[in-house]
């Protein structure tokens, strides 16, 4: 039986490839796609998202929900540097009728009002929606099945500083509300270890997928070289895929092959660590308030992304460089 979740994302690059998953898996059942301020320009990522629709010929088959356009207490900050406009200079014409006039927070407790204790959330971007939907009703949490959150460091190393993860840097305060707020079951993947080990494609690799001759691999190849040239650049190698990750944590659980409960908290105070993911072990005996995975199957995952960029789709609209 397919797994109905929403999709919380900043999409870019693996954001996209995550929404690629979620539409064409038959294990994922994505019933609605949130967006948040995250990676690039609000309108921008609706436009990838939007794209990624068209490309898996499935306008129509969920809807795209305007979330909260900058953090919680902060400016926001993007990370064009890293991934560009996210979609390798591909354009298309947005429709009118792609995206819901029902806000991405208003979605969220309807959704899980309508269906209590049945739909999972995957959170691939910062968690400001996630903390908008905590504040305006206390009994979100409990009618979430499980929150699945792409972010932090298992007290490792970050990628916007050398302390902190961007998910969790760029809106703080909501990670911890959302940490806080008594969700049943979070599980998070993390970028160090787990991305940096387990969710890395090397570039030789890479290039083998890229030449896969389907409009969804073209894509992935727009949607990604920039970023690996980026990660390539600081001493990453390869092409990083943690938020397509986490997602299939969720519809296949057999790719997590260790993980521990931990008490997480997050940095919203220092300048210096801000975003810092703290994860207590059972040493500290500390209530833990997730499960943080650490080790995944990575040759099944990739196996996974082959199968996806072999599937074979008519786009829907047409799109300017694809």
């Amino acid at each position: 039986m397919a797994v109905p979740f929403i999709l919380d994302t900043d999409s870019a690059q693996d954001d996209c490839v995550a929404i690629l998953f979620g539409l064409l898996d038959p294990a994922a059942d994505l019933r609605a796609i949130t967006m948040v301020a995250g990676n690039v320009g609000f309108d921008r990522q609706v436009h990838n998202a939007a794209m990624t629709l068209a490309v898996a010929d499935k306008v129509g088959a969920c809807p795209i929900h305007l979330g909260c356009s900058r953090p919680l207490m902060r400016a926001w900050e993007g990370a064009e540097d890293v991934h560009g406009d996210g979609s390798g200079g591909l354009s298309m014409d947005v429709p009118d009728g792609m995206v819901s006039n029902e806000g991405a927070v208003d979605a969220l407790l309807r959704m899980t009002s309508e269906e209590p204790g049945e739909l999972s959330i995957v959170a691939i971007g910062p968690l400001t929606n996630i903390a908008a939907a905590c504040i305006a009703d206390r009994t979100f949490p409990q009618r979430v099945k499980s929150l699945y959150i792409m972010g932090g460091s298992n007290n490792g190393r970050g990628n916007i500083t050398a302390a902190a993860e961007f998910n969790f840097y760029v809106d703080p305060e909501a990670a911890q509300i959302v940490f806080d707020a008594g969700f049943s079951d979070v599980v998070v993947l993390t970028w160090d270890p787990v991305t940096l080990t387990d969710a890395l494609l090397p570039r030789l690799d890479y290039e083998e997928l890229c030449a896969i001759d389907t409009p969804i691999a073209r894509f992935f190849k727009a949607l990604c070289d920039h970023t690996l040239a980026y990660d390539e650049s600081v001493g990453v190698p390869g092409s990083t895929h943690p938020d397509s990750m986490t997602l299939q944590c969720l519809v296949h659980p057999e790719l997590i092959l260790a993980e521990a409960p931990y008490r997480v908290d997050v940095e919203t105070t220092s300048a210096l660590t801000r975003g810092y993911s703290a994860m207590a072990w059972d040493k500290f005996e500390a209530t833990a308030n997730a499960r943080v995975i650490e080790r995944a199957d990575s040759a099944a995952f990739f196996a996974r992304l082959r199968a996806l960029l072999e599937t074979h789709t008519r786009p829907v609209l047409p799109i300017s460089g694809l």
